[in-house]
C-alpha cells in the first residue's frame, strides 16, 4: 500500500488537474450552463468513463516499463516537471482565457452524444495521458507492493477526485460564470493561485527521487 502522506500529496495533484482549463472542463461548463445540469451530469458520465479507460491502458503500460527499464522514472519525472512549468505558464499568460467563459449558443445534444463526446473529449485529452504517465512513477515504488496494484489504487483516487470536483462544478457552472464575470479581481487570484500550486508540485517533483 501506499503511504498516506505520499497518497495526501497525490490529492493535491490531482485535484490540480480537475481544476486546471482544458477540454473537459470548458466542454462539462459549457454543456451545463447551455443544457441544464442533467445534460452535464450525462456529460460527465463520459469523462468519467474515459478516465477509467486510461487508467487501465496506464496501469498495464507502467507495470510493464517501471519494472523492465529503471531509466523511465528519470524521464516521466522531466516530463512531469516540465508539463507542470508549461501549465502553470498558460494560467497566468497575457490574455490566458477564464475557464468559466463558454459560447452560451449551443444546441441541444442527445443523451447518446453528450455520453460520446465527453468521453472521446476525456481519451483524447494529452493533459490526461500526460498526468497518468509522468505522476504515477512518482508514488508507485516497488517495495509499497504490486505496482499493478498501485496504480490502480492511485487510478480510484484520481477518478474519485475528479468526479466529486466536476458534479460540484456541473451543479454550480452557472453561478461561478455570473460571478466570474461580474469580479475580473477573482480571476487572476484563481490564475495565480493555481500557477503558485503548479510550480510547486514542479519544483517537488524535480528534487524528487526513485526510492
Amino acid at each position: 500500500m501506499i503511504p498516506f502522506h505520499e497518497l495526501l500529496f497525490f490529492v493535491l495533484a490531482a485535484l490540480i488537474l480537475v481544476i486546471s482549463p482544458g477540454p473537459n472542463m470548458i466542454y462539462l461548463i459549457s454543456k451545463s450552463i447551455t443544457q441544464g445540469k442533467k445534460s452535464g451530469m450525462i456529460s460527465l458520465a463520459g469523462i468519467v468513463c474515459g478516465f477509467l479507460f486510461h487508467i487501465i491502458m496506464v496501469s498495464f503500460g507502467l507495470t510493464a516499463v517501471l519494472l523492465a527499464v529503471p531509466l523511465a522514472y528519470t524521464v516521466l519525472k522531466t516530463l512531469g516537471t516540465v508539463y507542470l512549468l508549461y501549465l502553470a505558464y498558460q494560467a497566468i499568460k497575457p490574455k490566458s482565457r477564464n475557464i468559466f467563459e463558454v459560447d452560451k449558443n449551443g444546441s441541444h445534444d442527445s443523451p447518446v452524444k453528450l455520453f460520446t463526446v465527453g468521453f472521446m473529449t476525456n481519451v483524447l485529452n494529452p493533459k490526461v495521458a500526460v498526468f497518468y504517465l509522468s505522476f504515477f512513477p512518482q508514488f508507485i515504488k516497488p517495495e509499497y507492493g504490486s505496482v499493478l496494484t498501485q496504480s490502480l489504487e492511485l487510478g480510484v483516487i484520481q477518478v474519485f477526485v475528479s468526479f466529486s470536483i466536476n458534479f460540484i462544478i456541473v451543479l454550480a457552472a452557472a453561478r461561478v460564470a455570473a460571478f466570474f464575470a461580474g469580479n475580473p479581481f477573482w480571476v487572476k487570484v484563481q490564475k495565480w493561485f493555481m500557477a503558485s500550486v503548479l510550480m510547486f508540485l514542479a519544483v517537488k517533483m524535480a528534487f524528487s527521487k526513485a526510492k
